[in-house]
């Protein structure tokens, strides 16, 4: 289920979201629910604390007059929270939606406060679209590798691997980096190296995700990641990874 935050200082606009996401809510029957409407970005934060693994939608008051933290403030530490969450910006300022960029949040939208008509059909068109990604995510996200990490259960979605590499000094023992952290799994290469089409055995020591190729260096033997790191390709399997990533 996709939760809905609302963070607005503004007694009147917060009812107005609230209430549109009510009736938007009770009329479509959509696999969402209104979570938490606040005026206090510190209940957000708590939210993000208490529910790590909740997905949510937030609409989030550019201009909150509080002296912890502000709308932009707060949504950066949505962001590094949630990296899938749904951000939507709501004030009056249209001049200060440059923030959101320099901040580098990612909005989904950016709404400027003006007639409640047309900020309740901006709020809905929101709700529309975030259940839209929702739905694609959940369905991406059903292809996931399962491991044992000292005694924790880790459940990655396959899009989020960028390889998994054979531990240089401990034996039977597996690193996978992601997107946003390295892992650290007892397992082996073999284990891994068939768990999807898009992951390929390209080394004694590696099998990479072939989704999250940036670039393959022939003359050096490497496949650069999307986040920079290399993996290592043997000479053997060149040709077949090549024409994988094409």
């Amino acid at each position: 289920m996709l939760h809905i935050l609302i963070c607005e200082d503004n007694p009147e606009q917060q009812k107005l979201i609230e209430d549109t996401v009510n009736q938007h809510l009770a009329a479509e029957n959509l696999d969402m629910k209104l979570a938490l409407s606040t005026a206090n970005p510190t209940e957000v934060l708590n939210y993000l604390k208490e529910s790590p693994n909740k997905r949510a939608l937030y609409f989030l008051d550019v201009d909150l007059q509080n002296d912890a933290l502000n709308g932009i403030e707060l949504g950066s530490a949505v962001r590094e929270a949630d990296w899938l969450a749904k951000i939507v910006f709501i004030t009056a300022h249209s001049e200060l939606a440059y923030l959101t960029f320099e901040h580098k949040i990612k909005a989904m939208d950016y709404i400027v406060k003006s007639s409640p008509g047309e900020t309740k059909q901006r709020v809905i068109d929101c709700i529309s679209a975030a259940h839209t990604r929702y739905l694609k995510e959940k369905s991406e996200q059903m292809k996931c590798f399962t491991a044992n990490a000292f005694g924790e259960v880790l459940i990655i979605p396959h899009n989020d691997i960028l390889f998994f590499e054979t531990h240089p000094q401990i034996s039977r023992r597996m690193i996978l980096p992601t997107k946003n952290t390295k892992l650290d799994f007892r397992g082996m290469i073999s284990n891994v190296k068939a768990i999807g089409p898009e992951f390929y055995h390209c080394h004694k020591s590696f099998v990479v995700n072939t989704n999250e190729i940036r670039t393959v260096d022939k003359s050096t033997r490497k496949a650069i990641m999307t986040n920079g790191s290399h993996v290592l390709i043997a000479a053997r399997k060149m040709s077949e990874l090549l024409k994988l990533v094409k």
